[in-house]
């Protein structure tokens, strides 16, 4: 039989907790009535959350996509006019994921308890970000909860399109590049070594790219060819990682990232919209320039950019315009810097940011598109190279023995 956490009130208005044993919800409530209790929450062990004990289990990762739905969802109740208790009640129920639906449970029995909503949301990092939290508490601030929340849920909606753009742009070369080794790969493998044995007849020294094929393919069909490849591999992954974890190694792996031929352009451009919609997001919401500032350098994805904002939030502090010392910078264009100065000067920086990041919105867009037309007949020409130079070494021999014959 089930096991279900209560917290209610009794008819003298006195608060119960505990636990207690029904088939089913319907019935738990009727044997809390029966008590003398109304229920103000009701949760059923099995699913994990326990209203009386603790909640140090409960910070875990959750889904970008997760958290836009209880956003939009909970803006929307919020607005409407239902408490944010209900309206965290109703979205426990209904959210899919089970560890998700447990943070929600334990932020609603912290509010219930006096908690303030962002003092709440604060203790799960991982299922809400110091943006969300900060936005939140903006909102708390201002009187303005539903409004916030409806912006975040923009900034979020936004975001998530900006994600799926660069993985579209990713995921073709990936996939054709794999097909490319694979195919490269079996013909090294397994038509090579059928040629090999007839070359052998020839008696006569083959031409260089014959033999620099029939060389590798020798290798690659060797017992510890494959460890020496795989260990390859995973020696490099591992050392690029390792170097990544140190501060200059991450900042170095970025702008190395930044000047990649075809890739460099996109994710500078995608590096702009983030900083700049974010930034308008927390001023809009009623966050200070200077927290907005250094949660836009946590948050900005590239360690060129975050470096460039955490200056600016250090001249700002200092009495300097947001402007000029990201001028000094260098990682951003003319326009962007001046638009920032005039919205400064105007009043309007929230607003002229926004228009920076969907600029920069398009142009991502825009670049996509760009980059799949032209991946597409650079990688159908490496494939062409790469199968046409190995076709061309294998037939080489046998077009010199027709010339000979020939002759």
């Amino acid at each position: 039989m089930p096991a279900f956490d209560y917290v209610g009130r009794t008819n003298t208005g006195e608060k119960k907790t505990g636990s207690i044993n029904a088939d089913n919800r319907d019935a738990a409530e009727r044997q809390l009535r029966a008590m003398g209790i109304e229920a103000d929450k009701l949760v059923e062990k099995s699913r994990g959350f326990s209203l009386i004990g603790g909640n140090a289990k409960l910070n875990k990762r959750v889904k970008s996509v997760e958290l836009l739905v209880f956003t939009r969802q909970l803006a929307t109740i919020v607005s409407s006019g239902l408490p944010l208790l209900q309206g965290l009640d109703i979205l426990s129920e209904q959210t899919e994921d089970l560890n998700f639906a447990k943070v929600i449970q334990a932020v609603a029995h912290d509010i219930e308890s006096g908690e303030s909503f962002s003092d709440t949301l604060s203790k799960y990092p991982r299922a809400f970000p110091d943006l969300y939290t900060s936005m939140v508490r903006a909102g708390e601030a201002g009187g303005d909860l539903d409004g916030v929340l409806l912006q975040l849920a923009d900034y979020m909606e936004a975001s998530e399109e900006l994600r799926r753009r660069i993985k579209s742009a990713m995921t073709y070369p990936v996939v054709a590049f794999s097909m490319i080794v694979l195919i490269a790969g079996g013909l090294i493998l397994f038509v090579v070594p059928q040629f090999e044995e007839i070359f052998s007849s020839f008696e006569a020294d083959l031409p260089a790219p014959t033999q620099l094929l029939i060389n590798i393919s020798d290798f690659l069909r060797q017992w510890y060819s494959m460890l020496v490849i795989i260990g390859s591999v995973i020696g490099i992954i591992a050392g690029v990682k390792i170097y990544g974890s140190t501060p200059g190694g991450r900042y170095n792996l970025d702008a190395l990232k930044l000047r990649l031929p075809v890739f460099g352009d996109l994710l500078r451009k995608v590096a702009i919209s983030r900083v700049t919609r974010t930034l308008s997001t927390l001023t809009r919401s009623g966050v200070a320039i200077l927290q907005a500032i250094e949660i836009v350098e946590r948050t900005a994805g590239n360690e060129v950019y975050a470096l460039a904002v955490h200056n600016a939030g250090e001249s700002v502090r200092n009495g300097e315009t947001l402007a000029d010392p990201l001028a000094r910078s260098g990682v951003f264009p003319a326009m962007v810097t001046r638009m920032i100065g005039v919205g400064e000067k105007t009043g309007a920086l929230e607003s002229m940011l926004m228009k920076i990041s969907e600029f920069y919105d398009s142009e991502v867009k825009a670049t996509v598109d760009g980059l799949t037309s032209l991946i597409e007949p650079l990688l159908i020409g490496l494939m062409g190279v790469i199968v046409g130079g190995i076709v061309l070494g294998l037939f080489m021999p046998i077009l010199q023995m027709s010339q000979l014959v020939s002759q």
